[in-house]
């Protein structure tokens, strides 16, 4: 039976005794003094409310199961007949408090509540605000495969607040039911009613006191109720994403059906391929497989080098050591025995990088601290600092008046060059801050540019910033990390390599990696200059050119610049070479691979030009674009693929697998704003798929082949992209903070088995920028180590996804820095 205020009661009994009239006044006065007090008072005490009990917690948790299975769009995009403002995703409450009756809040707190357990364990995305991108954040909260299991954080609020919304709208009917007479049920209806008559007491006091009840109180009441449901709600809610993993289509972020086994290369299979560590003899020992770590502490590598630290380029202990420098030994790669596993610290006032293309003319300042270069080469145009920032007038030491006209000028000089058409991809040397390149991107041109980490101080630092690809290297004793024929131009302005010396060695060089029928253009002073030096320079080089058979197709000087060029052509053919008076430099043996390229130290020789008709380098690549997904000519049936299918068949199954999950996943089911993202690394490319997918974008992609996979590193420059060996059981030769997003499809998991797993973890916070994205797709146990690796480094943990032992994880770096330091007595001048 539900009872009225005290004061009806004692009223009632007073009545029915039939009291004197003075008696009555007296108790009518006391009772409104009594209802005064009870108005008068602004707090509801907290002990005449009720903690649910253990049971009642289960009733709640059963009824929420089964409000879910009865109605599985409950907790998805329908809100009923909610306001629109009920409906916004708000992180506490879909109503307002002075909405809220006491009687209901244990349904409000239900769903209410997000704990750090929770977001763990349930959801890995994290709700951002409201931006220009967040609808295709909302649309990809909403991407599922089936049968998957996925953690992601933006939707943890908008799940917890459809559910909200969904039972608020339930609860506000029982709260108009109870200001009629009626008893103030919870959304939970007939189970809530099965409670104990003290319970219903309760409810029914608390409905008819709502006006008396304060903020303070709710606030008090939230807090323990969330104690005591965090188990029951964290259930309920992992409940829910289950049921929305069936309910929802795939979002293609494992491909599924035929596509499907693209994501499993064949055991121990290279296809047709040998592997770059099998061609490299002289390849270092990897190194051997560390211990698992049980918790992870990084500390802030301290080194000279400070926040330019590049470990193999920074080995000052190895450099020390070295009998010679004069063949540019010391700005070679030397790797420390132990990698790194300290993070490298941030410049002070470092701020997002400005976007591409407006990056191309200016950075900021504090980004790349550095004003040498500037001093150095402003009267060339290379880079001046203007206020905040250091700006590019588009200049080099060969084109002071800008590079599109010295772009323009070479094809004026030789027209079959014919940028962005029959040349696609281009090897600058001595790039300077890689201007060269960065213009010949509107002529549909790709431009793989290195200079060395030398007195001029970080000029790949500066290209890379500008949105330029670039690399340290240098050439000096060991062959470049390329294969052989594969550049359509090789470029030289003013780089100050001595090419003429020591047999052509480094020319040589140059010759094994140019294309057949590719340019060798050559801007320099013994081009156009009477200098004594100058004219013996151009005599050697004469000599040196005609001895390797390539073609002077023209000479040119540009009056604009007042500097010229002498355009080169290799030779398609071997009947130049066997008709050489003098065999110098010699042909080498058959034996000699020219796609071994890691480790290998160079030769004063040359190899023979492919003359079958099946054989890479015997005919010129298709134009671009065409070239970019069309099977390269010879990759053969008879050739077996890495993932298991003949070569021609492998290779667009992987194309097509790539553009279904790059266009069905990545470009809007993970909350990544394309248009931040300049610079891209897929850091174990096969057939540059991946790359080949983004083509429509604003973005170029640095395909690196590791040198213990099939050597797919020349059908990648086949199809007009580029990319480079490498090992990542080292330091890979590049600034910190170059790229946007790195791309790692199975590469940890190999890594671990062989190498220092802490150590590529500490190497790819290294060359990410703060605020960029990795992608992680691997085994579920590796990308469950790796999402606990890199919350200890404090970066954000936008999604992971399951699916029959595969995971997907996307994470975001933080500016978060450790405050300890570690020596690194290798890297200590």
């Amino acid at each position: 039976m539900a009872l009225g205020k005290y004061s009806r009661v004692d009223g009632r009994r007073s009545s029915s005794n039939y009291c004197s009239t003075a008696t009555i006044v007296v108790f009518v006065a006391l009772c409104l003094v009594g209802v005064w007090m009870m108005t008068s008072s602004s707090v509801v005490p907290v002990q005449n409310l009720e903690v649910p009990s253990q049971d009642n917690k289960d009733d709640i948790k059963e009824k929420v199961l089964e409000n879910k299975d009865s109605n599985p769009r409950q907790f998805e995009d329908n809100p009923g007949d909610l306001p629109e403002d009920a409906t916004k995703g708000d992180s506490n409450m879909g109503t307002s408090q002075d909405e809220i009756k006491p009687g209901n809040q244990e349904n409000i707190n239900l769903p209410d509540k997000t704990t750090e357990n929770a977001m763990e364990e349930t959801l890995v995305e994290k709700p951002e605000e409201k931006t220009e991108n967040q609808e295709s954040v909302d649309d990809a909260s909403r991407t599922h495969t089936d049968n998957g299991d996925i953690k992601k954080e933006g939707e943890n609020s908008n799940t917890e607040d459809r559910s909200l919304d969904s039972e608020s709208g339930e609860t506000k009917k029982d709260d108009s039911d109870a200001e009629n007479g009626g008893k103030g049920d919870s959304a939970d209806g007939s189970s809530q009613r099965s409670d104990s008559d003290e319970r219903d007491k309760h409810s029914e006091n608390s409905s008819e006191t709502k006006e008396n009840d304060k903020v303070e109180s709710q606030i008090e009441e939230k807090v323990e109720e969330n104690q005591d449901n965090k188990e029951s709600e964290q259930s309920s809610i992992e409940n829910k994403l289950d049921s929305q993993a069936k309910d929802r289509a795939s979002g293609e972020v494992f491909p599924s059906g035929a596509q499907s086994e693209i994501l499993k290369e064949t055991s121990a299979q290279n296809g047709a391929w040998s592997t770059q560590a099998a061609e490299s003899k002289n390849e270092k020992e990897k190194l051997s497989e560390t211990t698992e770590q049980a918790g992870y502490s990084w500390k802030l590598c301290n080194v000279t080098a400070g926040q330019d630290y590049i470990p193999c380029l920074d080995n000052l202990r190895a450099i020390r050591k070295l009998k010679s420098t004069k063949h540019y030994e010391h700005r070679e790669r030397h790797c420390p025995e132990e990698p790194p596993t300290c993070l490298v610290p941030l410049p002070e006032g470092y701020k997002r990088p400005i976007e591409w293309p407006k990056s191309r003319e200016k950075i900021w300042y504090y980004n790349v601290p550095h004003t040498k270069l500037a001093q150095v080469k402003g009267h060339q145009n290379w880079v001046k600092v203007t206020g905040e920032y250091l700006t590019f007038p588009g200049g080099g030491t060969q084109f002071k008046h800008g590079a599109l006209h010295y772009i323009d000028f070479l094809e004026e000089t030789v027209a079959d060059i014919a940028w962005g058409k029959r040349s696609r991809v281009i090897l600058d040397v001595g790039c300077g801050v890689a201007s060269f390149g960065g213009y010949l991107f509107e002529r549909d041109v790709l431009t793989m540019s290195f200079a060395p980490k030398d007195e001029h101080e970080a000029q790949v630092q500066f290209a890379l910033e500008r949105g330029i690809p670039a690399i340290s290297a240098v050439m000096g004793t060991q062959r470049l990390p390329f294969p052989g024929r594969v550049f359509d131009v090789v470029h030289c302005a003013r780089c100050r390599v001595p090419w003429h010396i020591e047999g052509g060695k480094l020319l040589l060089e140059l010759n094994r990696m140019l294309r057949p029928g590719g340019f060798f253009v050559w801007s320099a002073t013994p081009v156009y200059q009477k200098l004594a030096e100058d004219v013996e320079i151009w005599k050697a080089m004469t000599a040196l050119t005609k001895a390797i058979c390539w073609e002077l197709v023209a000479t040119s000087k540009d009056k604009l610049n007042g500097v010229g060029a002498a355009i080169y052509r290799k030779p398609t053919s071997n009947e130049c070479y066997e008709k050489r008076s003098q065999k110098e430099p010699p042909i080498c043996q058959n034996s000699d691979d020219p796609n071994a390229a890691w480790n290998v130290p160079l030769q004063a020789w040359m190899h023979k030009v492919p003359v079958d008709a099946e054989e890479r380098g015997s005919q010129w690549p298709e134009q671009w674009p065409k070239r970019l997904e069309k099977p390269p000519y010879w990759l053969l049936s008879s050739q077996v693929g890495v993932y298991g299918k003949a070569a021609p068949e492998d290779f667009t199954a992987d194309f097509e697998h790539w553009k279904r999950v790059v266009t069905k996943s990545y470009l809007n089911g993970l909350g990544i704003s394309w248009s931040s993202v300049r610079n891209v690394m897929d850091m174990r490319s096969i057939y540059g798929g991946f790359a080949a997918a983004l083509k429509d974008l604003n973005v170029w992609v640095m395909n690196i082949v590791t040198v213990d996979s099939p050597d797919t590193l020349p059908i990648i420059y086949e199809r007009g992209l580029f990319g480079m060996y490498h090992d990542w059981c080292e330091s890979f030769s590049t600034y910190p903070r170059s790229y946007d997003l790195l791309h790692a499809d199975h590469l940890f998991s190999k890594i671990k088995k062989k190498c220092n797993l802490a150590a590529l973890v500490a190497e790819v916070d290294r060359i990410l920028r703060p605020e960029g994205k990795l992608i992680v797709r691997d085994n579920v146990e590796m990308v469950s180590e790796l999402e606990n690796m890199f919350k200890s480094m404090h970066w954000e943990i936008r999604l992971t996804y399951s699916k029959d032992k595969e995971g997907l994880l996307c994470v975001q770096k933080s500016m978060w820095r450790p405050k300890e330091s570690v020596a690194i007595m290798s890297a200590i001048a």
